[in-house]
């Protein structure tokens, strides 16, 4: 049906036509055009919005886990959001890798056909680095892992698999299993390259290195579901936690963390001379007397008073006293 005009949008034309701001030839001409919307073969936009933002909004959850577990991991600063979630084929992406990266092929059971989750170089020897008790920093060439570095990178891509299975829950009940590590994109032909793939991108910093995740999903994987990607449905399905059980949750995940404690029997300031100078025998004088309380930090921090002593044959540290903030002001 044609639009209706109102009658001062009739006025307004007519008074147009008469002082010949607008010519019956030229509006004569614009209705018999026909409106041509441009698509293009190559790029077939097989992916509604909604199925789009539902996608990001199931990656926006895998990204708030991805933050729990390295932080726990890698006891360092972490920030992941999912930034973009983007349509393309299939040749498009695997072009826009870098040779190399770490590509990890997971099995997207028990629907029929894989997935992949890429990161560069950089971000995952970070992550190795970290593991491994370093500073976290990678600043080489890029290079493929070696065996002992690409069988750590296989652990932690078997976890980043069960936080994907948590994610996904409210969609859909999947399996994913971690299937093998790749480094060269050019290897990798999961589906002919006109394939439409979703390309979801999750920007990530850990301590000081900044790294890209990237997430690709072929469209005839997920086809058999495409009809539960709505956000109507995420949103129906999705399980609202309470307060009590979320505080829980993050209780049980502290718990878990493991903290460097240690003892400070005292202190002693000496020149360089006299260190130079020590010997096998030679005794340090402490500014503590034996019978004092020694220093039990966290980290850096004071947080516990104890008396030095033996339990089963080693030496020991029992608590004496509890170092609370106001204490610590007082200095």
């Amino acid at each position: 049906m044609s639009e209706i005009l109102s009658q001062s949008e009739i006025d307004a034309l007519i008074a147009a036509l008469t002082t010949g701001e607008i010519k019956a030839e030229e509006i004569k001409k614009e209705a018999n055009e026909k409106k041509i919307k441009v698509y293009d073969f190559k790029k077939p936009n097989k992916f509604s919005k909604e199925q789009l933002n539902t996608l990001h909004l199931i990656h926006e959850n895998f990204s708030r886990q991805l933050i729990t577990f390295f932080s726990t991991q890698l006891r360092t600063l972490v920030q992941i959001n999912a930034s973009s979630v983007d349509q393309m084929p299939y040749s498009e992406f695997i072009s826009s890798i870098p040779n190399p990266s770490i590509i990890g092929i997971v099995d997207f059971q028990p629907l029929r056909g894989a997935i992949i989750i890429a990161m560069n170089v950089s971000m995952a020897f970070s992550i190795i680095d970290r593991l491994l008790g370093g500073s976290g920093e990678y600043k080489d060439k890029p290079r493929e892992p070696t065996e002992i570095e690409a069988n750590i990178l296989h652990r932690v891509y078997s976890k980043l698999v069960k936080l994907m299975q948590e994610a996904w829950q409210d969609i859909l009940e999947i399996h994913p299993v971690f299937d093998k590590l790749e480094t060269n994109p050019q290897f990798v032909q999961l589906v002919s390259p006109n394939e439409a793939v979703a390309l979801i991108t999750i920007n990530t910093r850990i301590g000081k290195t900044d790294g890209l995740i990237n997430i690709c999903i072929p469209y005839i994987v997920i086809e058999p579901v495409m009809s539960r990607l709505s956000t109507k449905i995420w949103l129906s399905n999705s399980k609202k936690e309470s307060p009590e059980s979320f505080i829980k949750t993050i209780t049980r995940k502290l718990e878990n963390v493991n903290a460097e404690i240690r003892a400070e029997i005292g202190k002693a300031k000496i020149t360089v001379r006299e260190f130079l100078d020590l010997d096998v025998g030679d005794v340090i004088q402490l500014d503590k007397h034996i019978n004092s309380e020694v220093d039990v930090y966290v980290y850096d921090k004071l947080k516990y008073k104890g008396i030095m002593g033996k339990r089963n044959g080693r030496f020991a540290v029992r608590i004496n006293k509890v170092i609370s903030e106001r204490d610590e002001a007082n200095g």
